[in-house]
């Protein structure tokens, strides 16, 4: 993108953001909150991007003084050493407003619904499912996200066979730079390469785990697009008693909850709260977000095999990652990353391995944009 062609962006994205402004002013804004939540998650997007390239101009203010200075002729080691610092700063500033303005994921700023689901290799494989949600809890710790487990399913040894948890930001991040623009990348079969606990010969076993990760619908979303889909008349709700470990309450009262969507078989049960009310709270937040990722893969569908094939395979492919424990070695067979940093992974060291994918990410995107810019007969 040419510099001319950011300033015409710019210039629109700032007609935009003033016109979002007057609304939020407006109070009658909140007589809708479906509407006051969607202009204030654009409003705080567009608010990151014009601050970037405020401090863009700054910087290029600041250094063109520099060189002004210089062209007196004045030999000054300290003025020489500050316009090349501001001529990096100003490259790293401009990089970074680029990739703001670059084609992106709306769903980039949500937060997300993770299910990691135990595969191929019986115990073994629900171990490294256990292993796996310390490792993405670990990575939320450290950027200050909330995990909260919704449900899920022990083995005997301290396995899972499957567990879902919910990944919020608190409101933390940077415009599209939410749990779901960092995360939906993990999304697909993880591999993993090792002797398990429960091997007598010491033979290497190759076990899988499968990841799916949503972006968590919302209210908006509810009333926008799924009012039909949620009505009572598409939703059968049971009762059942809880079964496995858990408080005073399993296995006594009726608290377990299955919700079942009539109309597209979806099924979804809850058992890890203690009321009846909480089981049912949380099955509806995960109904409402499969739906809602179903019916943007409807409408996904609709759109170009090139845009499917270059943006979406990079965070929904099979076999996307291998552990390899005897080499303490991960590999990302999408991106070809490849780091002998097991451990620090496993203790949720990701960015290296997130990175390479959003990479490849912006690449496709950026990529497509310029295809359909030429494709365009205006």
């Amino acid at each position: 993108m040419s510099e001319h062609e950011d300033g015409d962006r710019l210039a629109t994205l700032r007609r935009e953001h003033a016109s979002l402004q007057a609304s939020m002013a407006d109070p009658t804004l909140h007589d809708d909150p479906a509407r006051a939540r969607r202009v204030g998650r654009r409003y705080a997007e567009l608010e990151g991007i014009l601050e970037a390239a405020d401090r863009v101009s700054s910087t290029a203010e600041d250094l063109a003084t520099a060189r002004e200075l210089a062209e007196l002729g004045e030999d000054d080691e300290e003025l020489a050493a500050e316009t090349e610092r501001l001529a990096e700063r100003l490259r790293a500033e401009r990089a970074h407003l680029e990739d703001l303005l670059a084609p992106r994921d709306p769903d980039d700023s949500r937060d997300v619904i993770l299910e990691i689901k135990a595969g191929a290799g019986g115990e073994e494989s629900a171990l490294f499912a256990a292993e796996m949600l310390r490792m993405y809890r670990s990575f939320a710790d450290a950027r200050g996200w909330r995990t909260e487990v919704l449900t899920s399913s022990e083995t005997e040894l301290g396995g899972l066979k499957d567990v879902t948890v919910a990944i919020a930001a608190r409101g933390a991040g940077a415009p599209g730079e939410g749990v779901y623009a960092h995360l939906k990348h993990e999304a697909g079969v993880h591999r993993v390469q090792r002797v398990p606990v429960t091997e007598s010969q010491g033979r290497i076993h190759t076990s899988a785990v499968g990841v799916l990760v949503l972006p968590e619908a919302d209210e908006t979303d509810e009333s926008e697009l799924l009012a039909e889909a949620m009505a009572p008349a598409n939703l059968r709700i049971d009762v059942f008693r809880s079964s496995g470990p858990g408080g005073q309450s399993v296995n006594t009262t009726d608290s377990a909850v299955r919700i079942t969507h009539v109309p597209t078989g979806l099924v979804v049960s809850c058992q890890d709260q203690k009321s009846q009310l909480q089981n049912r709270e949380q099955a509806l937040r995960i109904l409402r977000t499969r739906l809602l990722d179903a019916r943007r893969a409807e409408q996904e569908a609709a759109s170009s095999a090139a845009r499917r094939s270059q943006v979406r395979t990079v965070d929904r492919s099979e076999r996307i990652r291998t552990y390899n424990f005897p080499e303490s070695r991960v590999a990302d067979h999408r991106t070809g990353y490849k780091a002998n940093n097991l451990a620090q992974v496993l203790a949720g060291d990701l960015g290296e391995l997130i990175d390479s994918s959003r990479r490849a990410e912006r690449e496709a995107r950026l990529a497509e944009a310029a295809r359909e810019g030429t494709e365009d007969p205006a």
